[in-house]
């Protein structure tokens, strides 16, 4: 179903190590609103779409999220890979280094673990794309969070280019909820 091409959709130039950005990252990574919560979302919202085309969105959508999640990984990673224990320790990772050495893991900003609990599938095509909607306006915010904690013009960088993609998967959702809402008032003809 999907050609892996490997290498990363966007460049991620990490410039030095900082554990706390790589900390603050992880909400993208493992939280909430995290890429990997939207991924999931998507691929599961996908089976129950009226159309080929809104399922079509959805997958396309949810496989560019695991392509943004595989983006959040490198940053983290990059950003540790060089660390000492007792520098993870220092900057308050010492408990992710006990249980995860440098690993990326996916959990949020404070650690908690990710949790299917974060992604809804009502199986209404309405609700669920107002859902996705909702989703990427606070990926957004997130992005733009994020991109006040940084001073390193790499991160910066990649930052932005995610928060536009999340502007732009709002928009097709919105496109596709207007059309599965005149697909679903219609009158049908036989």
């Amino acid at each position: 179903m999907w050609i892996y091409e490997k290498k990363l959709e966007y460049p991620v130039r990490v410039h030095k190590t900082d554990p706390r950005m790589a900390k603050f990252l992880t909400a993208q990574y493992g939280g909430p609103d995290s890429e990997l919560s939207a991924a999931v979302r998507y691929l599961t919202q996908r089976y129950t779409m009226p159309t080929n085309k809104a399922k079509a969105l959805l997958t396309d959508i949810g496989t560019e999220e695991l392509a943004h999640w595989e983006i959040i990984a490198t940053m983290i990673y990059q950003l540790l890979k060089d660390m000492t224990a007792e520098q993870m320790r220092r900057e308050g990772l010492g408990d992710h280094f006990a249980e995860h050495d440098r690993a990326v893991y996916p959990a949020d900003a404070a650690g908690v673990p990710w949790t299917a609990a974060y992604i809804q599938a009502t199986g209404d095509p309405v609700t669920d794309l107002h859902e996705d909607m909702a989703a990427e306006q606070k990926a957004r915010t997130t992005y733009e969070h994020l991109i006040r904690l940084t001073d390193d013009p790499g991160i910066k960088d990649t930052l932005r280019f995610l928060r536009e993609r999340e502007v732009v998967h709002f928009q097709r959702f919105g496109e596709a909820l207007d059309d599965i809402q005149e697909e679903m008032t219609g009158k049908k003809i036989f």
